[in-house]
């Protein structure tokens, strides 16, 4: 696959990518399986993902201190073992030298304890400073990005845009400055789905910075792809996120985002975008898919040596399996619904839904349909079964496709939860959209 060309919505802009979640529980049909142990997280890991620190900078305590980068131990299964070497397992029990030094330890702190509370409380007064904690250590990090201002249709100066939805536009950046407004203006109104909170929208998309009047890169370059999220969600800057809600596909909109609905006050270097600049989206929504959305079609039944699929629409497919037939040894594959959108490459973030059942009995061991949540995941990354990275690869957008997997690119000998060890796997997977992510 080419190399992609930089997000607008780029790493560092939104703490969400909802979409594939942790890699490892990301298979479906759950988790690989694996020994356990202890997961150590730093704290300048936790603030970033608090949205209190920029990737890549540690966090600070009040008063610009970098705190202690001790690490701490989350979800440990590992018991502590039990100690005797003070005695406490002894039959009859007794102290023991540690014991004793234990216990000497101890009454030296009671005894300190006395003189200090002495000393803060001897002048009488219930205010004393030093009896107080320290709010300014004591107060967690607040963010400092300016508030998203609110979304309004029109200013008084904006752009003008020339071209067709579906082609890169031509912005023309007025002579004024920008006044500052976060603008979300309909050129031209689709007649598909609406983008509601939580749908998968992928958009095309032309920008320019206002201030500099240079291009940024666009989805319509010739290595560009267009931007999947899900709207609402945070996992893109505002100018994306927030703009396309409520919009329809098939919709081409002028955004002017001001910096707090872009990249902040800290812009975007890599993108030659400075700290205060203004930009300017034309924004061509493609597709809107809610989080339980299905393709639909006319289908082609499957060859008599596949297990039978019947549709249930929003809720898993009911799958009955050939009577006798052995486990093939190859990946098999057949389109029950052949889509009219691209093809999906390897690398590109896909949206499906999908029922997982067993070759031998047909019996449903998962699906995204039960859970009201399409699965999103970057095709050939490894972050799922391979027979998933090869059967999606080349199918197209509005696909659905029946995949019958051998253990071999499933979960092999081991088996995973309700899937036995060297089970062959049938899935049936809808392709809603797919793009960069």
């Amino acid at each position: 696959m080419t190399e992609k060309t930089p997000s607008p919505g780029g790493a560092g802009t939104a703490a969400n990518d909802s979409s594939a979640g942790d890699p490892a529980a990301s298979r479906p049909g759950g988790p690989v399986g694996g020994d356990r142990e202890s997961i150590v997280v730093p704290p300048a890991i936790l603030a970033q993902q608090a949205g209190w620190a920029q990737p890549g900078e540690a966090p600070r305590a009040a008063g610009g201190t970098k705190t202690d980068d001790a690490p701490q131990i989350f979800a440990s299964n590992v018991r502590k073992s039990d100690t005797s070497e003070a005695g406490y397992d002894e039959n009859p029990p007794g102290v023991g030298k540690l014991g004793v030094i234990l216990g000497t330890v101890i009454a030296l702190l009671l005894v300190g304890s006395g003189v200090t509370l002495y000393m803060v409380n001897k002048d009488g007064s219930k205010d004393s400073a030093a009896a107080k904690p320290d709010a300014a250590k004591s107060a967690p990090p607040t963010p400092t990005a300016d508030p998203v201002p609110p979304i309004k249709d029109s200013a008084k100066v904006l752009p003008t845009v020339a071209g067709d939805f579906g082609k890169k536009a031509d912005i023309q950046i007025p002579g004024e400055a920008s006044d500052g407004s976060f603008v979300v203006k309909v050129l031209t109104e689709g007649t598909g789905a609406k983008v509601e909170k939580n749908s998968w929208a992928s958009v095309d998309y032309t920008a320019k910075d206002w201030n500099t009047g240079k291009d940024i890169p666009s989805s319509y370059d010739a290595n560009g792809k267009p931007q999947i999220f899900q709207a609402g969600t945070d996992s893109l800057i505002p100018a994306l996120d927030q703009a396309v809600i409520g919009k329809k596909a098939g919709s081409r909109l002028l955004v002017v985002a001001p910096p707090a609905a872009a990249f902040g006050a800290q812009g975007k270097a890599d993108m030659s975008i400075g700290p205060k600049d203004d930009l300017v989206f034309v924004i061509d929504i493609r597709n809107a898919n809610a989080p339980d959305a299905v393709v639909s079609g006319t289908v082609t039944p499957p060859p008599a040596d596949f297990p039978q699929v019947k549709d249930n629409g929003k809720k898993p497919a009911e799958i009955t399996p050939v009577a006798g037939a052995k486990d093939p040894t190859e990946l098999k594959s057949h389109v029950l619904i052949k889509g009219t959108g691209p093809k999906v490459e390897k690398g590109e973030k896909v949206v499906v839904q999908y029922t997982g059942a067993l070759f031998s009995s047909g019996k449903v061991f998962d699906s995204s349909l039960s859970k009201g949540q399409a699965f999103t995941f970057p095709v050939g990354g490894g972050q799922v079964i391979q027979g998933w990275d090869q059967g999606l690869e080349g199918q197209t957008v509005g696909s659905r496709v029946e995949l019958v997997i051998p253990a071999s690119l499933g979960y092999g000998d081991k088996g995973q939860g309700d899937i036995p060890p060297g089970a062959t796997l049938v899935f049936v997977v809808d392709i809603l959209d797919a793009g960069q992510g």
